[in-house]
Order: structure tokens, then C-alpha cells, then sequence
């Protein structure tokens, strides 16, 4: 369970002011000294995370942030991490101290929570710091609330089985095949091994599908590219080809056009972002030229070799059909910039490091500012010319539908 990648794990964050005992209620639920408690107003500075196992839930990270009352110049910049987090926060915990209902911050809060789409749960902290009566008259107010001390573990305990029925109900991740394909199914995959194949395992995204097929009863085989011509004569009535980006051209001559084919970028598209989106993203293309500016945005940090598809591969293909120079940015993790007017094109990664809330939080942004946005897996087929045949499978899907 400790092995589960972040990007599949609910992000849970904790917001609200300073010193209402975020970092107290984050130790309580973890069970561990993850954050730095003190009486000192602004002691969590930056935001801290803790991977763990909500059990029956499974695997979540939590994160705790830093007081979003937070003042002067470093307080500023410490509360614009804060709301960072916000892009990528599956599901929120509002905390109050129950000495100090602020309900301006409360609902300022709430209506950011509602604009990233974030559902949440508001927490009234340190009740055992009142006596009854005024405990009851907080609650006329916050009927809805969750009463906590983080001295008394039944309320914590209560807490966690609130946030857990929450998030269960809220919890709607699609899966990355099992949706397409029914069940006894048939899928080669192709990964093909080089410089950028980490020796001794495969890399995240195909880990991720062979569990989906496994979850749903499709079988899988997986295959190099240079054994691919084999499988497809040893194996009967394969329903589906699924490709790295990288070996798409080859790929596609060697599969016979009655099979489906289509890659693992694009698959994730569909999984964590829009897949229309980035269709549509590729119209833009057309519009390029020596003047446009394009982002390129990888979810991991990795050493950039001659082979490396964001860094290399992508603006030599495009700068190659646009024939003119393109000015390019890259950028990683989650050092997504907030001016993304500035861009004529965003070319984001299959965002298999990233949960899929930071995926979901981008494309919006893009549509707020009318930025196109589009997929490596989306690009490279196009730019490859099998664009068609790579999204066949999801046309069929939805004619079905």
C-alpha cells in the first residue's frame, strides 16, 4: 500500500487560519508527529504532505497548509502556496478554532473550494475549550459541522468516519480501459526498452493499465516493439494495441488496420483529462508560426536525453512541420504557470505522476482563458499522421453509448 504512486491516492487538504490546530488534527488523524504543533501563530510555513492508508478507504495523501491569514511579505507568499494547493485537492477539511468563527474567511474559502470544485467538510476545532452552552450555540450556527478535539481521539475517530463516508460518495476516478473494453478481452501492450526505460521496471503508466485490465478480466500481454509482429501471430482476435507514444509510426505499420490501436498518453488523456479537449487543442496547430509560444508541461522531473519525447522529440517534429522556429517553455511537476494567456499552445504530459484533479483544475483554467491545450499522446499521433486510427476506439465506445 505504501508503494501506491501519489497521482492514485485522494489528496486530502486541511485549510483555514493560523494556530486553529490544522497541524494538531493532521497528527490526531495520522497517528504521527507529521507537522510542527505550536502555539506560535504562522509554524507551518509550507505545505507538508503525509502518504498514508484510510482504512476501508485506502491509500490518500493529506496535506497540511499554512494559515491562510497569513501577513507581511513571506506570509503572502506562503498563503499563494497554500491556495497552489488547491489545484490539485481532491477533497477539503475546512478547520476552525472555536474561539475565533470567522465566517468572512469561512466563506471566502468556500467559494474557492467551489470554484475548483472541491467538496469539503468544515471543522470546528478545540471544543473542549468552551463550556456547553456556548458549545451548543456554535452549533445552531454550523449544524453541518464536524465537533472535534484533537485531544480526545473519539472525536477523531468521528472525523474519520465523516470524511471517509464523504469522500466515498464523491469518489467517481473512471477507469483507464475498463469502460472500453468488456470483459475477456484481449490487449497487447508495446513498450518498447531504451535509454529512457529505467533498468529492472516499467514506468508508471503501464503498471497503472495492466492493474485496470487485471481489475476488469482483460487479459494482457506485453510486448517490445520488436516482438510485436510475433504476438499478433501468436495471439488470437486481439481486441486492442495500446503503444508508447514514442513507437507510434512503427507500431502502426506493423498492426493490422481491422485491429484498434491507440497509446498509453492518449488512454490517460481520457483516464485524468478531456480527451475532446485535446482533440480540439490540435486545431491550433494551424495557427502556429514564428511568433507563437508554446508550454510544455511534464508531471515528473528526469534527466533529459537525446530520446526525451517533451523535451526533444515534440519541438523537432512540430517546429519541423510548422517550418519556422517555435519559441518554447517547459515546465515540471507542479510549476504550472498562473499566466497562461501568454501561450498560443500548451502541450501537457500524460500527467501519470499527477492526480487527476490537477489534470481536471489545468483544462479548466485553460478554458477560462481560451488557451488550446493538448496531449503528448494526442500531438505525437497526429504528428505522426495516424491521429484517426489512435482515437477510433473511444468514437466507437461512444456510438455504442
Amino acid at each position: 500500500m505504501n508503494n501506491t504512486p501519489n497521482a492514485n491516492r485522494k489528496h486530502i487538504a486541511l485549510y483555514g487560519k493560523r494556530n486553529v490546530g490544522k497541524s494538531s488534527l493532521i497528527n490526531s488523524i495520522i497517528g504521527q508527529d507529521i507537522s510542527l504543533v505550536s502555539d506560535v501563530k504562522g509554524t507551518t510555513t509550507d505545505p507538508v504532505s503525509k502518504s498514508m492508508e484510510l482504512i476501508p478507504l485506502g491509500p490518500v495523501v493529506f496535506i497540511d497548509t499554512a494559515g491562510l491569514d497569513d501577513k507581511g511579505t513571506l506570509g503572502e507568499m506562503r498563503v499563494e502556496r497554500t491556495l497552489k494547493i488547491l489545484e490539485r485537492t481532491d477533497f477539503a477539511i475546512y478547520v476552525m478554532d472555536i474561539n475565533d468563527i470567522d465566517k468572512e474567511a469561512y466563506e471566502q474559502t468556500v467559494r474557492s473550494f467551489k470554484k475548483f470544485n472541491i467538496p469539503y467538510i468544515t471543522v470546528i476545532n478545540k471544543i473542549d475549550t468552551v463550556n456547553e452552552e456556548e458549545l451548543q450555540k456554535i452549533k445552531n450556527g454550523f449544524e453541518d459541522a464536524v465537533y472535534v478535539s484533537a485531544n480526545n481521539m473519539n472525536s477523531i475517530l468521528e472525523l474519520k468516519d465523516v470524511l471517509i463516508e464523504r469522500i466515498k460518495e464523491e469518489d467517481d476516478d473512471p477507469p483507464i480501459i475498463g469502460d472500453i473494453l468488456p470483459y475477456n478481452s484481449k490487449v497487447i501492450m508495446v513498450v518498447p526498452i531504451d535509454s529512457e526505460a529505467p533498468k529492472g521496471r516499467i514506468i508508471l503508466p503501464q503498471v497503472q493499465l495492466i492493474r485496470d485490465c487485471l481489475d476488469n478480466g482483460i487479459k494482457s500481454y506485453v510486448v517490445r516493439d520488436t516482438e510485436l509482429k510475433e504476438a499478433l501471430n501468436d495471439i488470437k482476435d486481439v481486441d486492442l494495441v495500446v503503444t508508447d507514444s514514442q513507437a507510434f509510426k512503427k507500431v502502426s505499420k506493423i498492426v493490422p488496420s481491422h485491429i484498434k490501436l491507440t497509446s498509453f498518453s492518449i488512454l490517460f488523456a481520457r483516464h485524468k483529462g478531456d480527451l475532446n479537449v485535446f482533440l480540439e487543442g490540435i486545431s491550433k496547430i494551424k495557427e502556429l508560426d514564428e511568433n507563437s509560444k508554446i508550454l510544455i508541461s511534464e508531471s515528473c522531473t528526469h534527466n533529459v536525453s537525446h530520446e526525451d519525447i517533451g523535451r526533444v522529440k515534440i519541438p523537432r517534429m512540430l517546429s519541423k512541420l510548422i517550418g519556422k522556429k517555435l519559441d518554447f517553455e517547459f515546465k515540471m511537476g507542479h510549476d504550472f504557470p498562473k499566466d497562461i494567456e501568454k501561450y498560443d499552445l500548451i502541450i501537457h504530459c500524460a500527467s501519470c505522476m499527477l492526480n487527476r484533479k490537477t489534470m481536471q483544475t489545468r483544462i479548466q483554467m485553460c478554458r477560462e482563458k481560451g488557451v488550446s491545450i493538448t496531449n503528448y499522446g494526442v500531438i505525437l499521433a497526429y504528428l505522426t499522421g495516424i491521429l484517426d486510427r489512435s482515437v477510433e476506439i473511444f468514437e466507437t465506445i461512444q456510438k455504442h453509448m
